[in-house]
């Protein structure tokens, strides 16, 4: 997929799939003795940050970047329904720390930073990108690789309503118009296409990337039951969490048919539930221009590869 001339390719990584700046993460040390995972060929998409130092619930090691935890608790896996239910609430060091590593910087491949606004009020989450943007346009010059950048919308664990966040969208992307790259709005399955069509026709709207996870307080109960056989979240202490895998990827098939129908010509990125590679194909049948896989490397690790070679197979560079 290329946009503003930066091929991104047909496969890009959910948000924090392999970390901050592709390192990855400690059980991918493990995985990498399965024959069938790998991230290459995948465009990495840094983990989501925020403005300020954020504890969410994920306890960081004194590097601010390293999971504490193993096994973290915000995190519940259910390998067999093929799903995972997170409340990490976006833990991390905060976006002046990120950029004062120098790690982005040093990148060879066209990636996307990803970045969220938490603040209470509308307001103060628009001051929040203007200051994050600042930083960005500093710093940009120092970037050896190409890079773009996804403004996420969609993150059910920090407290705001969806329709609340959506409303930020055209302002925000004004905003981060000054930086001169692509800019891509991350939203839920859970936004109207008619709403994401609108969305689309904004001048600054280079693509979008749908979907996140969705909120437990927005499952069915059906869907609870199935997959976690309660309808209290496991994560209630954290305030539920949200569902991914394979529950998202019939929503998002039809979510991305709609769209596409109603613009035609915004390409779209489309994550949630690709657990194997077929279903790269069904997205692409939909609609999609890219897709991005995420839960798949918790719950089905070794068919990353086969993924991949799909992407690349239907999609090309």
């Amino acid at each position: 997929m290329k946009l503003r001339g930066i091929e991104f390719g047909p496969i890009i990584g959910a948000s924090g799939l392999n970390g901050w700046f592709g390192e990855g993460y400690p059980y991918h040390a493990v995985l990498r003795l399965l024959p069938g995972f790998t991230f290459r060929g995948v465009t990495l998409t840094a983990k989501t940050t925020t403005l300020h130092a954020r504890a969410g619930n994920m306890p960081l090691r004194k590097d601010q970047i390293t999971p504490r935890e193993l096994k973290p608790r915000s995190i519940v896996v259910r390998p067999g329904a093929g799903v995972v239910l997170n409340a990490v609430g976006l833990s991390g060091p905060g976006l002046p720390f990120l950029l004062g590593l120098g790690r982005w910087q040093k990148l060879e491949k066209p990636f996307l930073l990803s970045f969220m606004s938490v603040a209470e009020t509308r307001d103060a989450r628009l001051q929040e990108l203007r200051e994050a943007v600042s930083l960005l346009k500093v710093e940009l010059p120092n970037f050896r690789a190409q890079v773009g950048l996804q403004i996420n919308f969609s993150c059910p664990n920090v407290g705001h309503a969806q329709e609340e966040m959506v409303e930020d969208i055209h302002e925000s992307l004004a905003i981060a118009s000054i930086l001169g790259i692509p800019l891509i709005p991350k939203i839920s399955v859970l936004v109207p296409p008619e709403k994401a069509a609108e969305i689309a026709r904004d001048p600054n709207c280079d693509a979008l990337a749908v979907s996140n996870t969705i909120a437990w307080s927005d499952l069915p109960e059906n869907v609870r039951a199935v997959f976690f056989r309660t309808q209290e979240s496991p994560l209630a202490r954290y305030g539920g969490g949200g569902i991914s895998g394979k529950y998202l990827l019939p929503l998002v098939i039809e979510w991305v048919r709609q769209f596409k129908r109603l613009r035609s010509n915004t390409p779209i990125i489309a994550g949630g539930g690709i657990l194997r590679a077929h279903d790269v194909d069904r997205l692409v049948e939909a609609g999609a221009d890219a897709v991005s896989p995420g839960s798949v490397v918790i719950v089905r690790p070794w068919k990353m590869k086969g993924i991949i070679a799909r992407a690349y197979a239907l999609l090309g560079k």
